[in-house]
């Protein structure tokens, strides 16, 4: 949360396999007293996987689509974070332990590059990346509801929220310290185990 001088952090993950929906018949629009309809069945129209990333102190975001999701893709997303990154910055990314990132094309990719740091989330705890609640928005702000008859409609819209959120960037605060989560969690576990430990 507070980066280094001269240096700017990067929030990164991917979605992968966002689906490229669309019901077999058009929403019913609410009425008073009667929630929107819509059908159970849907037709799929391929899907599409996001790397993000997110900048924690500007609120910026970085997106690129493609249709993998292997190593191969996501040192081309890390071109991408390279270009729009001023050149006089390092670059500490914040990135889970998928395999993906620990590849030797992502190994040899690093090693050429010395500006950019790498630290790893636990496993398991990928909800501390600050990405992960920007994909709580796009979801529900975007995706949920949409209706996408190709994934170029997908990734337009996809696109179309990243340019809004560059727009007027907000970053995301933590409201609760660290004390104060652990604190909960181990609230949580005494009432489900019935102990007092």
């Amino acid at each position: 949360m507070a980066p280094p001088h001269r240096a700017v952090v990067l929030c990164v993950d991917e979605k992968p396999q966002i689906q490229a929906l669309t019901g077999t018949a058009p929403l019913m629009p609410m009425r008073p007293g009667q929630p929107e309809r819509h059908t159970h069945d849907y037709r799929r129209a391929g899907t599409t996987d996001l790397f993000a990333a997110l900048d924690i102190r500007a609120g910026r975001v970085i997106g690129h689509c493609a249709r993998r999701h292997r190593s191969i893709e996501f040192r081309a997303f890390l071109d991408q974070v390279e270009a729009d990154v001023p050149k006089d910055l390092d670059v500490h990314l914040v990135l889970d332990n998928a395999a993906t990132h620990k590849t030797r094309l992502i190994h040899d990719w690093l090693l050429k590059r010395p500006r950019w740091h790498l630290h790893f989330t636990p496993t398991s705890a990928s909800w501390l990346n600050l990405v992960e609640g920007w994909f709580a928005l796009l979801t529900r702000r975007q995706l949920q509801r949409g209706v996408f008859e190709t994934t170029g409609d997908l990734e337009a819209a996809i696109h179309a929220y990243i340019d809004q959120t560059n727009a007027e960037p907000k970053p995301f605060v933590w409201t609760k310290s660290a004390d104060a989560i652990l604190a909960s969690v181990k609230r949580f576990c005494q009432r489900t185990s019935n102990s007092n430990y």
